[in-house]
């Protein structure tokens, strides 16, 4: 009996895997089929670039609804009901276009589809810990993260393929059948836990469970200054694509070819890492394996701009978001251990809204440096400040190797 239990986890646990990495993939797609549409429809890149300023922004503020709604609701229809969403939204968009192109539906289908995407990213990250056991949390988190990265880069490789052969719109519709495809997956999921809505009973009213996550957050002594940590880190790492961007084509005169061959470099180092991640963690324990990863994320960052030939770019380059991606992976499997069940949507939801927070910021901040003193003296600095945050982890709690689960009723 034990083992067929253990069959039927595995098989949801890859139902789910593959439905998450269709939504993803639709994701990407959309991403890039979009903006070539307006593209197409009008000559103008500044329209492109409103559509997806709007869709990041309307992503931005569902961030801070989102975890309300998931611990409100039953999370399984929760999935289902946002892909379903997303495929009828997208499938308009082809639809309609055979009478001629729209450009108003563009910027109402992006946006909304952003927000309920979100929605979905929060939703996704709860079910989790009910589809596997405590021990395999990581190694799932892993597969899970692994799979996105390889999605969100054949995701605009192929919707780019598409759009040449077929134009935009086509590329629109495989879109939408991607995320019908994922609701049907998701429908024949069973889950263990973590699927039931929080009681009504429980409920304190919609400002108390907005902060009810922070709160949480400002509670636990590890996740309170893991949180602070990840902030600074966000800060100094988001807009290290436009670093290595800016590096290989005004220091080192190469061309776009090269700059995306690096990037995908980069994105096989964002895979491994998600793939290595429980091992490394298994044999290490948390503290250990997410402070060694963000100090070999500043070396990795501070060598990129001192790199003189693209090889020793994309090596770095691929050793930093490896680095990135273990760090990030065991952020999440520990908020997802030691989260009681019925604030879990609400603790991601914070965290991920404390965490970038800054990010837009310090990206703006990086490139302007970098631009005005060079990519070598901000990536050492940089790197140097992500090292530091490494050996200041070493004198609090999340130097910790095993931290202990909150109980239930936290």
């Amino acid at each position: 009996m034990g083992e067929k239990r253990a069959g039927g986890r595995v098989r949801d646990f890859r139902i789910f895997w593959g439905a998450l990495t269709l939504s993803v993939l639709g994701d990407s797609f959309a991403l890039i089929a979009l903006p070539l549409l307006v593209l197409e429809a009008t000559g103008s890149v500044a329209r492109m670039g409103l559509l997806t300023a709007v869709g990041g922004a309307a992503m931005v503020l569902s961030g801070v609804f989102a975890g309300v709604v998931v611990d409100r609701v039953d999370r399984r229809k929760l999935l289902i009901a946002c892909d379903l969403v997303r495929m009828v939204l997208y499938g308009l968009v082809p639809l309609v276009w055979l009478a001629g192109p729209r450009i108003w539906l563009l910027y109402t289908v992006l946006p909304l589809c952003e927000a309920v995407g979100m929605v979905f990213s929060v939703a996704y990250v709860t079910v989790v810990r009910g589809l596997v056991d405590a021990d395999r949390i990581t190694e799932a988190n892993g597969r899970l993260n692994a799979s996105a990265a390889a999605a969100g880069v054949v995701g605009p490789l192929g919707a780019g393929v598409v759009a040449a052969w077929a134009g935009p719109a086509a590329a629109v519709a495989v879109d939408a059948a991607s995320f019908g495809v994922s609701a049907v997956c998701l429908s024949l999921v069973r889950f263990r836990r973590g699927v039931s809505p929080e009681p009504a009973a429980d409920r304190q009213g919609l400002w108390r469970d907005l902060l009810a996550g922070a709160s949480f957050l400002r509670r636990h002594p590890i996740l309170r200054v893991l949180t602070l940590l990840l902030c600074l880190f966000s800060f100094l790492e988001l807009g290290l694509n436009d670093l290595i961007i800016y590096h290989l084509k005004h220091d080192l005169g190469q061309g776009d070819g090269t700059v995306g061959s690096v990037l995908a470099i980069g994105a096989l180092g964002t895979i491994a890492g998600a793939l290595l991640v429980a091992r490394i963690r298994r044999g290490l324990g948390f503290g250990p394996t997410w402070i060694g990863a963000v100090t070999v994320s500043g070396c990795a960052l501070g060598g990129i701009g001192l790199a003189g030939g693209v090889p020793s770019v994309a090596l770095l380059t691929a050793a930093f978001l490896g680095s990135v991606s273990i760090a990030g992976t065991c952020s999440m499997s520990l908020r997802q251990e030691v989260t009681p069940e019925h604030l879990l949507g609400r603790v991601t939801s914070a965290f991920w809204t404390i965490h970038y927070a800054a990010a837009p910021i310090g990206a703006a901040v990086v490139t302007w440096a970098a631009q005005h003193h060079g990519t070598a003296a901000v990536g050492a600095v940089c790197g140097t400040a992500c090292v530091g945050i490494a050996a200041l982890a070493l004198f609090t709690p999340v130097r910790t190797r095993r931290p202990e689960a909150a109980p239930e009723g936290a």
